[in-house]
């Protein structure tokens, strides 16, 4: 048996297969998906808003990470909640459930972009999360994978559901698609460059 083959052939299944639907449910293409991700990035930037990323686990580190790249890179003030000393006193304060809701009805305004990103599409405090952000009227992005009926596949205006089985695959994916929005928003490829991208540079060679 080929391990490697078998994972890789699996993780491009699990991207090939993945479903984009809308607030309503309704399918949208993956390309056109990715269009409406940047256009809603470039409102955010225009209006001086900022993208709020949450997540547990591994997608609470690609939470730290977007935040990061998005400010940084992209230009556009971005939070994560995924801070040691917040999470452990708001859990213990006001229960797990609430570690993101809190901080986000602290933070979150109208007009600002929560990203949710949980393979299972289970957790609640991520669940609590985006309810908050509907009654700020923020708008809504969520990852999600594992089974097909989680709570948080159409809770969002725009969804991303990996239908892959496995968390590794899934969280995998998740920071592909986080990598893909970041940098088609800035103009970044891989495939049509000579030279080696570096991001330490004054003025960064995207």
């Amino acid at each position: 048996m080929n391990y490697f083959k078998n994972y890789s052939d699996s993780f491009n299944q699990a991207l090939t297969n993945l479903k984009i639907t809308d607030s309503n449910g309704d399918p949208i293409a993956t390309e056109s998906s990715f269009e409406r991700l940047c256009e809603l990035s470039e409102k955010t930037k225009q209006l001086k808003k900022k993208k709020i990323f949450v997540g547990n686990g591994a997608s609470a580190a690609f939470a730290n990470h977007m935040a990061l790249d998005w400010s940084k890179n992209g230009g556009i003030s971005s939070l994560s909640f995924a801070d040691s000393a917040l999470l452990s006193a708001v859990a213990n304060d006001c229960g797990i459930e609430e570690m993101y809701s809190f901080p986000l009805s602290c933070h979150g305004n109208l007009g600002d972009v929560l990203i949710a990103i949980s393979s299972s599409g289970n957790s609640p405090n991520i669940i609590n999360a985006i309810k908050v952000a509907r009654t700020k009227k923020m708008f809504v992005v969520s990852f999600s994978g594992l089974t097909p009926s989680n709570q948080i596949r159409y809770s969002g205006d725009l969804n991303f559901y990996v239908p892959a089985k496995t968390y590794g695959v899934v969280e995998c994916a998740h920071q592909f698609l986080l990598h893909v929005w970041l940098d088609k928003f800035m103009s970044i490829k891989e495939w049509s460059r000579d030279d080696f991208q570096n991001m330490s540079s004054k003025h960064y060679n995207i």
